[in-house]
């Protein structure tokens, strides 16, 4: 499969699929949209759980939502019974959130056969699908894959600074206009109001259609729109990178994956985004 996204349809018809590992990657907190709120716990058949807050997060870092190291995305992997044949699908329950995030943190680590529901959970029980109120066992025997991260897929501020202006990064930026602008105060404390210098405004919200991604072709338009300069598919030798942001790294994930489904490469999560940037007086605020 091309795309980084499987449909309710695909998934429905691969349920009992033996290499399909299903995974609910939802997020107790929701920041930047009116969350979907659940009475009772509500999963899709046969899915297991993976807590992007905990086990999926370095929570040894200073840094918030900090990256997993190797050694914790290998442990948590295997706990799920991933193994290099296994056809990995991630939701959420907010339709597109925190699925992407999960997404992304595979693909570092070097997985590939890794794709995120559209729509999620919503999308799910707005069709009439049938639903489980807990999740599957943990795997009675281990996956046997191991995290190698790959570093050109997450970037530090270091990193970002180097490149402010020298033309070869375009940093985007998913957090509401308003909080770029320093027009509404930023969630955590000590955090400045702003954004990176020379980096460029996507609200999340903006690539979505409901709890949908918009169609490939409308996200092209909106990068287009965003800045003439950004072309999807550029010459492998052209060095171009797309560096993506947001609070602390979980929705620039979405727009990141929006940038792949427009046609996009050299792509990039700045691990802490403006959650690191903006607490550092050392670092330049516009």
């Amino acid at each position: 499969m091309a795309s980084p996204l499987v449909t309710t349809d695909w998934l429905q018809d691969n349920l009992d699929n033996e290499q399909l590992v299903l995974i609910d990657a939802s997020m107790a907190n929701v920041v930047g949209k009116e969350p979907i709120t659940y009475d009772s716990p509500v999963l899709i058949p046969g899915s297991r759980r993976v807590d992007l807050e905990g086990t999926l997060c370095d929570t040894g870092s200073s840094q918030i939502h900090a990256f997993p190291t190797e050694d914790q995305f290998t442990e948590e992997a295997r706990r799920l019974g991933i193994g290099p044949e296994s056809l990995v699908v991630l939701y959420d329950n907010q339709g597109i959130y925190s699925a992407p995030r999960a997404w992304w943190i595979f693909r570092a680590m070097g997985l590939s056969n890794v794709f995120v529901l559209d729509g999620g959970l919503p999308q799910w029980l707005a069709e009439g699908r049938a639903t489980v109120a807990a999740p599957v066992a943990d795997a009675t025997t281990p996956g046997r894959v191991a995290g190698n991260l790959d570093p050109s897929r997450v970037r530090d501020s270091a990193y970002v600074f180097q490149h402010l202006e020298n033309g070869q990064v375009t940093v985007i930026d998913a957090r509401s206009r308003a909080r770029f602008l320093a027009q509404a105060p930023e969630p955590r404390p000590g955090v400045r109001g702003g954004h990176i210098p020379n980096s460029l405004s996507l609200p999340f919200t903006e690539v979505l259609d409901g709890y949908r991604f918009k169609p490939a072709n409308q996200l092209a338009a909106t990068f287009a729109n965003l800045a003439p300069h950004l072309k999807p598919n550029l010459t492998p030798n052209s060095g171009h990178q797309l560096v993506f942001s947001c609070g602390s790294g979980i929705t620039a994930c979405i727009i990141l994956m929006a940038a792949e489904l427009a046609g996009f490469e050299k792509l990039s999560l700045y691990d802490g985004s403006w959650a690191d940037w903006g607490s550092d007086e050392s670092l330049p605020v516009a």
